[in-house]
């Protein structure tokens, strides 16, 4: 099973990079033409909104909420009866994403002041508002595409879903050079090309859906058994499962009241965090969590232990080196990547002050999308919830602490301490619990990653070049630089594994 496990992850793994290296080409043209000045500022909390309703509705509570009931249907019910219930929460769904569309488009400002009340002293209030009206209805296209890939993940197809978002980037790209000249600030151009990904996206979905006979007809039953459940499932899990991305919004709170640029400061560092989140993290929790549903049904409480058991040896075997190397390599990668144009040495400084303080909740934002997986596996939304609203209080008083001595690097140090806080509080309760035990062999596990990872530490450290050079260094040379440190470090980091005696067995599931 392992081994079937090993194979969905780097299908979704492997796509997942596709899309976050078009990504990266996306932040790169947006850093070139707009920096990280007002214009941009304003129009990442424009994006930012329908960006966290999305992860904290669709991919947070609803995902976590409807793939296991499907799972569930799947294993008990027959397939007429799983497309009923298809169509039946695609109806519900639907409804209530039109009326929640409708209500952010006619209420943008107001929401603007909520999520970015610094903006309201000067200009990039109303760019955000104007931006924002264009960007919301993504919030329901999106929604609907990741309720499509929720049905798809749990037949099996994850390589349409973890390609999608690749869509997301080419439209941002080509809307860049397509529409800006003829807009009153170019910067309006993202906003439509987010709304024409949103579209395209849902579409893409389309065909897959229709060869499986599960394209929904919508159909608005809110006394159906399975929505009712499904229903259940999502109140409590609106902070369980996506605390995370509450904190993100809150740091954007924080620092729409510290100088311009921070907002844009504190979004390069996230997406460079975000990079081994997207093409591991989330790989891997959206291709257990069907699993881990269905050893639910079966009742089998070994398997179920077992599967974390191996998800979480995956999480740190990929977590600490991601870890080391973001670390020692924070401001060289945003030279690389960001620094042309309007982006300048002093917001690579700035950001790699970000990015260096989120990396120290890397391993507890990657362990959450486990943990909360096996949760939501179980059907369980009470716990996390729990742990969700306490772990949002302390990062609002962290931040509240930090953001004025540390100024936007202390709102991405509180939502790191959150993280690791987060994570250590859902592993305890399944501990506690006994739904998982511990595998034999994690301490030599253990010591043989951090020896590997002091080792390609150590070559990082010393052969990479001064800050000074990478700043003097042009694009090609920059990128040669970055790719032979990162290939030779993660081979290196490989190789002293195998010396040190890892081996294969050392990660299977079986017991």
């Amino acid at each position: 099973m392992s081994n079937r496990l090993i194979k969905s992850t780097g299908l979704v793994g492997g796509l997942t990079f596709i899309s976050r290296i078009t990504g990266f080409l996306r932040d790169m043209v947006a850093a070139q033409m707009f920096g990280a000045g007002m214009g941009y500022d304003a129009f990442l909390i424009a994006f930012k909104i329908p960006n966290f309703t999305r992860r904290l509705f669709a991919e947070g509570a609803f995902s976590q909420a409807f793939v296991p009931v499907l799972s569930e249907h799947r294993t008990l019910h027959s397939e007429v009866e799983v497309k009923q219930l298809v169509d039946k929460v695609a109806g519900s769904l639907g409804a209530v994403l039109l009326c929640m569309t409708v209500i952010g488009v006619a209420l943008a400002p107001f929401v603007i002041h909520i999520f970015a009340p610094g903006f309201d002293a000067d200009a990039r209030f109303d760019m955000a508002a104007t931006m924002l009206r264009i960007t919301f209805p993504y919030a329901m296209l999106i929604s609907l595409t990741a309720f499509a890939s929720g049905i798809l993940n749990t037949h099996g197809h994850f390589a349409i879903p973890a390609i999608t978002p690749v869509i997301l980037n080419l439209s941002m790209i080509a809307a860049v050079f397509l529409l800006s000249p003829f807009l009153s600030f170019p910067v309006q151009s993202l906003a439509w090309g987010v709304l024409i990904a949103g579209i395209l996206q849902l579409f893409f979905q389309v065909p897959t859906l229709r060869r499986l006979n599960l394209l929904p007809r919508p159909c608005l039953d809110w006394q159906d058994r399975g929505v009712r459940k499904i229903m259940k499932l999502m109140v409590p899990s609106l902070f369980g499962a996506s605390v995370a991305q509450i904190n993100l919004m809150v740091d954007s709170i924080f620092a729409s009241f510290l100088p311009v640029g921070s907002v844009s400061w504190l979004y390069y560092a996230e997406r460079l965090i975000e990079f081994p989140l997207g093409i591991f993290g989330v790989a891997l929790a959206t291709v257990i969590l069907p699993h881990l549903s269905t050893k639910h049904a079966e009742k089998s409480d070994r398997d179920f232990s077992l599967t974390l058991d191996w998800a979480f040896r995956w999480v740190m075997l990929v977590g600490i080196p991601a870890t080391v190397a973001l670390w020692l390599l924070a401001e060289p990668i945003l030279t690389a990547l960001f620094q042309y144009g309007h982006y300048s040495q002093a917001d690579v400084i700035m950001t790699g002050r970000a990015l260096m303080a989120l990396t120290v909740g890397l391993m507890g934002f990657l362990a959450v999308k486990i943990l909360v997986s096996a949760f939501y596996a179980k059907q369980d939304t009470k716990f996390p919830v729990k742990i969700g609203v306490r772990v949002l209080i302390l990062n609002v008083i962290l931040s509240a602490l930090f953001y004025k001595p540390l100024a936007h690097a202390g709102l991405a140090l509180a939502s790191a301490l959150a993280s690791l806080l987060n994570a250590g509080w859902l592993f305890y309760e399944l501990w506690r619990r006994q739904v998982y035990r511990p595998h034999k062999g994690w301490g030599a596990f253990t010591l043989r990653l951090l020896l590997a990872a002091g080792v390609m530490a150590g070559v990082i450290f010393f052969l990479s070049p001064s800050l000074e050079d990478w700043f003097a260094a042009g694009f090609k040379l920059r990128m040669l630089w970055l790719m032979s440190i990162v290939l030779g470090a993660g081979f290196l980091y490989l190789g002293s594994l195998w010396v040190f005696g890892m081996r294969r067995h050392h990660l299977s599931q079986r017991g």
